[in-house]
């Protein structure tokens, strides 16, 4: 009976020990898996953030170079113009497309940087369609809008 008491707890201990190992190995693998769904996050979140921050980057370049291409349409206003002229027809299509990339600022960018981009967008809206009065320098005109257009987006991208 001895031997058989003896033999019931070798078995039952070892059941146990199997049991332990199971649960043990169970909590390792779930845990595991747990960190690597975590770091899958982490690594998705982590594109996206740059993809979008490559997103914003290119609507910056893209207003940039469509306002570069306003302020040289109003640079090359000429005194006296209609709407078959050759400037006025160049320089309908460049406006448009500065007025889309600006409504697409405000959609991307914080306020403050919209804002800017609104300020540096009028100015320019002005200064190709009505000009500026004699004496009155274009680039000094323009260059305190531009600037704070320029700083507020320097400020969101980091």
């Amino acid at each position: 009976m001895e031997t058989m008491s003896g033999q019931v707890w070798v078995s039952l201990i070892s059941v146990g020990g199997v049991v332990l190992g199971g649960m043990l190995s169970y909590l390792v693998q779930h845990r595991t898996q747990l960190s690597a769904e975590r770091a899958e996050q982490q690594r998705q979140q982590s594109a996206l953030s740059e993809a979008r921050r490559a997103e914003r980057l290119a609507l910056l370049e893209r207003f940039i170079e469509v306002a570069a291409e306003a302020e040289r349409s109003a640079f090359s206003r000429p005194a006296e113009w209609d709407d078959t002229h050759a400037w006025f027809v160049t320089t309908q299509g460049v406006m448009n497309r500065l007025w889309v990339a600006e409504r697409l600022i405000r959609i991307q960018f914080a306020l403050p940087v919209h804002d800017a981009a609104r300020a540096y967008f009028l100015d320019l809206n002005r200064t190709v369609w009505e000009g500026l009065p004699d004496g009155e320098s274009l680039r000094d005109y323009l260059e305190d809008n531009r600037l704070a257009f320029l700083d507020a987006a320097r400020a969101v991208m980091g």
